[in-house]
Parts: structure tokens; sequence; C-alpha cells
């Protein structure tokens, strides 16, 4: 019996030691790669607080357009398409572009885009007739449904909320913000909060990559 209790801690120790020299030997688990959608909310994120973008890159607009195409610039991807129509801006090419990709979606998500209707008045006509005129990226939905944005406005690169189900509500029974003031008073319009202006998202994902023209070969 004795002999038997030897043996059977001889073979446990052989086997762990096997174990353990499998384990040593094995190659480490690679971190899982960074989505595109986490890497824009994180240099979004990143930028909050600069008055102008122009201390990160001059190669984008410096505003709103050219927030969430920095965020996501990659090689071989643009969200902008590759010919814009007259008279169209950043913003609408952007979405006409996440039309095109069937990237338009109604809910959002961390790393979405977020579009804006009638933030200004572009034309100077005194009315609600602009279009998308501003664009965002989502940083976090709230379990209320308030949700967290980055956009370049005036005075820099800053946070916004919005929430789609009390899009008229400032603050809530407790004072939290709900809705951030999105469109500041004018003449002829009154003053008007984030939630009253979304127009849509989209998510970015490789189908926005530019495709590969193949080039000719020489004779």
């Amino acid at each position: 019996m004795h002999r038997g209790v030897w043996l059977g801690a001889l073979v446990g120790l052989w086997l762990w030691g096997g174990t353990a020299e499998a384990a040593r030997r094995s190659p480490p688990k690679r971190a899982a790669a960074v989505s595109l959608s986490d890497r824009a909310v994180w240099r979004a994120k990143g930028w909050v607080g600069l008055g102008s973008l122009k201390t990160v890159s001059s190669a984008v607009n410096d505003d709103c357009s050219g927030l969430t195409q920095l965020a996501y610039r990659r090689p071989g991807l643009s969200l902008m398409p590759s010919l814009t129509l007259p008279g169209e801006n950043g913003v609408k090419a952007i979405y006409r572009k996440a039309g095109s990709l069937g990237a338009l979606r109604q809910t959002p998500k961390p790393g979405d885009l977020v579009f804006f209707r009638e933030t200004l008045d572009r034309n100077k006509d005194g009315r609600r007739n602009d279009g998308l005129t501003h664009i965002g990226i989502v940083e976090k939905v709230g379990k209320d449904g308030t949700v967290t944005f980055v956009h370049r406005a005036g005075g820099g690169v800053k946070r916004g909320r919005f929430n789609q189900a009390r899009p008229e509500v400032h603050k809530d029974e407790k004072g939290r913000v709900v809705n951030d003031w999105l469109r500041r008073r004018e003449k002829r319009q009154r003053a008007y909060l984030a939630g009253e202006l979304v127009a849509g998202f989209a998510s970015v994902d490789d189908s926005w990559k530019a495709p590969v023209t193949a080039s000719r070969t020489q004779r």
C-alpha cells in the first residue's frame, strides 16, 4: 500500500512537470486587435479640451468633419467619398458615403458617427432648411439612453450629450444634463437641444476602404 502511494506521487509529479513544460514552451496569447471604432473613440477622447485640431494634424479641416476623419484615419480608409457633389459639405458627403455602403443605423453604439441637422443657419436665410450640418463620434451610451459624443464645435473639441427618448429635456429631475444645447438662439429661431437635431448614425468598418485599383501593365 505504501509502495502504491509513492508510485502515484511519482506519476503525478511527472504529469505536472510535463504540463508545466508544455505551458512554458507554448507561445503567449496575442493581445486582441483594437477595432476601428475603439481606436476612434480613444483618439477623440484624447482631444477633448483642445482649442484646435491643428495641434494634432493639418491634414484635415479644423471642423467637425475633420475631427471624425482624423479619428478614423488609417492607410487606405477614408470617410469621404472619392468625389464630392457641388455645394456638398463634409457632413453631407460622409453621410452619402455611409448610405451607399449600407452603414447607416437608427440606434447608436460607441464609435458610431452621429449626424445632426440644422445646427446652424448655413445659408443665412433665417430658416431651418440647411440639412445636415454637424457630425461627431459616439463615446458611450448610458443605461438611460443618454449618449455622450465628442465633436469639434465652437471653442474647440468637447463632449456633448443627447437623449432621443427625451429630446426636449435639458436636465432631468436630479439636475443631470440629458441634452446639451447645440443650436443657439437667433432672431427667427429658438435655441435647440442636441436630441432635437439628431439625424442618424453610421458604423465605420473596413468597407470604407478605397477600392484597390489595378496598375496597368507597361508594354
